[in-house]
């Protein structure tokens, strides 16, 4: 099922010359492909999005897709989980939260005030995802990405996740 869920919209003010420009919006979409798996006993796999700064810290989670009331099962998404999952409250974190999804491209895109693009500063960032799937694999995708310059740069996985695209805007 593919589904476009807007979490997040950034706004900032552009100032130039001493004098206020209209208030510009910026737009960070996320397409990716959670594959088919050849597999007796398959489960949805637990996603995070994130994004981590230059120096690898976290700069901040996006979105966290697991399966309701199994929280304790969030850590398998290791890097995630390091760098920014153990200091969240589960089950409503933020609002950054919701179901695993089937198989298939998804798309999300996060915009507004709120979360984590809220005073993200220009610059260089990587937009990570993990993946984690029970009787299954872990893997962790990064693409690197210009906050504050309009472009798309892509990776790919090789099992738990396929392409991934980030579209700055």
């Amino acid at each position: 099922m593919k589904r476009s869920i807007p979490l997040l919209t950034f706004t900032g003010a552009a100032i130039g010359l001493g004098a206020a420009a209209p208030a510009m919006a910026a737009d960070l979409d996320v397409n990716f492909t959670i594959p088919t798996q050849k597999v007796a006993e398959y489960h949805a796999p637990y996603i995070s999005i994130w994004i981590e700064n230059a120096d690898g810290t976290s700069a901040g989670t996006l979105a966290v897709w697991y399966k309701p009331n199994h929280e304790k099962w969030l850590k398998d998404m290791r890097k995630w989980w390091r760098k920014a999952g153990r200091e969240m409250t589960f089950p409503n974190a933020d609002g950054i939260s919701g179901a695993t999804h089937a198989p298939g491209p998804q798309k999300v895109s996060f915009s507004d005030a709120k979360g984590p693009l809220k005073g993200l500063k220009p610059g260089q960032y990587n937009l990570v995802i993990d993946a984690a799937r029970e009787a299954g694999g872990f893997e962790s995708v990064s693409v690197p990405f210009s906050w504050g310059k309009p472009g798309k740069t892509a990776g790919k996985g090789a099992s738990e996740l396929g392409a991934v695209s980030v579209t700055v805007k």
